[in-house]
């Protein structure tokens, strides 16, 4: 007696809802109508196509059968089935991940940085993947993965009227209906099923007999069909029923699920930062230990399945150590709070939208920022001002992103699969209607960028901003202070000025544990009162060590020298380098502890002032 063989590779069975991932032994008994299988080689006609119509065709994503372009398998004749095993659990498609360390990153994203580049079907960080962006807000399943009907087998690219269970594919579809592909129009046939699955399958196709005999067209189910299913029904009542069972199941939490969300539009996401930190020299108020926080609660609306409301609340009381000279060099991402004392307020209001298949729009409200949707081409340490990689603003991209912000538009125009071109313009005295402020009389930058990524590892960068400031400082995201350079940068005057910067960006990843990234910017400030110029200039390089240790896991090293005035007297006239060294260690799912180190030399550009070295333990809460 032989027997067949069924081979598994951890499929889905998604079109019923229900992964029934177990292992389980077949049963090794010589059975009279194992022949069955065997005579699939050999007579592709209906009524030994039921069995292909269990393989093929009902359960479209994870009903997987031997490769279509291969010989038909022929029978065994060893002694023993394999057993048939998944450790693969249960896929939970809903939009706030907990289960895998690619889809940690997603939450990271989706809380901390605020770039979502929106794809056809879903709106979407970053860049991580991004994350250039990556914030998908709905499912991150691949499209690849969604099925969809097929009428006719010459829909299906990937299937030739050579192939060995043509005739069975076409019988299926013509006769029965069953049978989905891929929305590329291929089948992919060469997949193996496990046992559940066939299960799941035949259960779909017995179904369809149902409402065929219960449409009156019983003349199209020959005698010899009803007779196979029968057969192979009994043969999987164990399984046909676990997997009712589990839809049954399956249904019912979707009920209760239904009922108790607060919202159908509208998912929440959270970030709470816990930062014990100390500055152990070169501060002007000595060396205290202190324990800050911040929370964001992020509430994340789609309306058409393609666009992305998000609006965020924060409130914290995390402040940066003075060095003296009023420099923001010691600015770190959980510092950046509006108001102190754990006051809640509106953090970021902004709006994404797909205009056609290859422009991402983006409008800011509330705090709106360049790097909101334009790629900072340093996904392995950027977070954006969320609490997930890096420990500095400085440290996580180009200083050219922080120049202004506030409130405007923009958008990212795919000219080919692999250049983006960006453009945007924000304002930061938008909400003031009084003189040389509102949306167009005050600050403003406006910025375009050309970014090419010639493959999934490695993006290039040109990054041009024009601005006018008459208010705060020239990198300060369109608030009234700076967070990152020397005040010598970022006030050079001491008057409104206009400044043209220019900045060059990229990363390659070296292997799937290591990571370069570098930026370059020079920025040219001119006095509006007649003073003069000032060139201003940063650059750095950075290491990352992505699953360092385990998976989740991220080491990072970064050196380079803050925004600085080139030309300034001395004794300001040093050059401010700013090293910085962390290491991300992945607790539970959703919780991670980051200890690191900051060494700033020459803070406030003044060899003469003493080093700063600051200590920091950070643990971000992801929910």
């Amino acid at each position: 007696m032989r027997f067949f063989e069924l081979f598994s590779d951890n499929g889905w069975i998604s079109n019923i809802q229900v992964a029934v991932k177990v292992w389980l032994f077949f049963r090794c008994i010589y059975k009279e109508y194992d022949s069955m299988f065997v005579h699939l080689s050999h007579q592709l006609v209906m009524r030994s196509t039921l069995v292909g119509m269990a393989l093929l065709a009902s359960a479209p994503v994870v009903v997987r059968a031997s490769s279509l372009s291969e010989p038909m398998p022929q029978a065994q004749t060893s002694q023993k089935i394999p057993v048939l095993t998944s450790t693969t659990p249960f896929v939970d498609h809903s939009p706030n991940p907990s289960h895998s360390a690619s889809r940690l990153n997603k939450l990271e994203t989706n809380v901390g940085r605020k770039q979502p580049a929106l794809t056809d079907t879903m709106p979407v960080k970053v860049a991580e993947a991004a994350i250039a962006p990556s914030n998908r807000i709905n499912d991150d399943r691949s499209d690849a993965d969604a099925m969809s009907q097929v009428t006719s087998v010459s829909q299906l690219s990937d299937v030739k009227p050579t192939d060995w269970a043509f005739q069975a594919l076409q019988l299926l579809i013509e006769r029965y209906g069953v049978i989905a592909g891929y929305p590329d129009r291929t089948y992919r046939g060469n997949r193996a099923l496990t046992r559940y699955e066939f299960a799941a399958g035949l259960n779909a196709a017995l179904n369809r007999v149902d409402e065929l005999l219960a449409a009156g067209t019983a003349d199209l189910v020959k005698k010899e069909d009803l007779a196979t299913l029968q057969r192979l029904q009994e043969e999987f009542a164990a399984e046909l029923a676990t997997s009712r069972g589990r839809v049954d199941s399956l249904e019912a939490r979707t009920a209760t699920l239904e009922k108790q969300q607060f919202s159908t539009t509208t998912k929440l996401l959270g970030e709470a930062v816990f930062a014990v930190t100390d500055a152990f020299q070169g501060t002007q108020d000595g060396s205290n230990t202190v324990f800050q926080d911040r929370v964001r609660l992020r509430l994340v609306t789609s309306f058409t399945g393609r666009d992305q409301l998000n609006t965020r609340i924060d409130a914290g009381n995390a402040g940066r150590f003075n060095l003296g000279g009023a420099t923001p060099e010691t600015t770190q991402t959980f510092n950046l709070v509006a108001f102190g004392g754990n006051q809640a307020n509106i953090g970021w209001l902004s709006y994404y939208f797909p205009v056609g298949d290859r422009i991402d729009a983006y409008i800011g409200a509330v705090n709106g920022v360049t790097f909101d949707f334009i790629p900072t081409l340093n996904p392995f340490l950027d977070s954006a001002t969320g609490a997930g990689k890096a420990l500095t603003v400085f440290a996580s991209a180009n200083p050219i992103y922080q120049i202004g912000g506030g409130a405007g538009g923009g958008f990212n125009y795919r000219v080919t699969d692999q250049i983006t071109l960006s453009l945007g313009y924000l304002a930061g005295d938008h909400a003031n209607p009084g003189a040389k402020s509102g949306l167009f009389n005050g600050q403003y930058a406006a910025i375009a960028q050309v970014a090419w990524f010639p493959n999934n590892r490695s993006g290039i960068g040109l990054t041009y901003v024009h601005a006018y400031q008459n208010r705060g400082g020239l990198f300060d995201i369109g608030s009234s202070f700076a967070i990152v350079g020397t005040s010598q940068a970022n006030n050079p005057f001491g008057n409104a000025f206009i400044s043209n910067s220019f900045g060059a960006e990229g990363y390659y990843q070296l292997s799937p544990s290591v990571a370069v990234s570098g930026f370059f910017g020079y920025t040219n400030s001119r006095d509006l009162a007649g003073n003069g110029n000032a060139d201003i200039w940063y650059y750095g390089i950075g290491l990352a060590f992505p699953d360092l240790g385990q998976k989740g896991n991220l080491g990072g090293i970064v050196v380079g020298a803050e925004p600085y005035r080139g030309d300034n007297r001395a004794p300001a006239n040093d050059v401010p380098f700013h090293i910085e060294a962390f290491y991300k260690y992945r607790l539970t799912d959703n919780i991670f502890i980051t200890p690191g180190i900051i060494w700033l030399i020459a803070p406030a550009q003044n060899a003469a002032n003493e080093d700063a070295v600051i200590g920091t333990i950070r643990t971000t809460f992801l929910f």
